[in-house]
């Protein structure tokens, strides 16, 4: 498996607490872990997450804690 580079969200909290780190392959598979447990990582595709983004932009939701 390739090694993964991870890129913190610039959405992320400057403290290291509540981050998004997102990565990607060069078959354009897309991976998002949280920083409370690193080890569980989401694979996704492009268009998949995009879809998702533009659903929740979109839709009233609320905030899950």
């Amino acid at each position: 498996m390739t090694e993964l580079t991870w890129q913190k969200s610039s959405f992320s909290e400057a403290g290291g607490a509540n981050c998004l780190y997102v990565a990607t392959t060069p078959t354009g598979t897309v991976h998002l872990r949280e920083s409370d447990t690193p080890d569980a990582v989401l694979t996704t595709t492009p268009t998949t997450l995009a879809t998702l983004i533009r659903t929740l932009a979109r839709t009233p939701h609320v905030r899950v804690t």
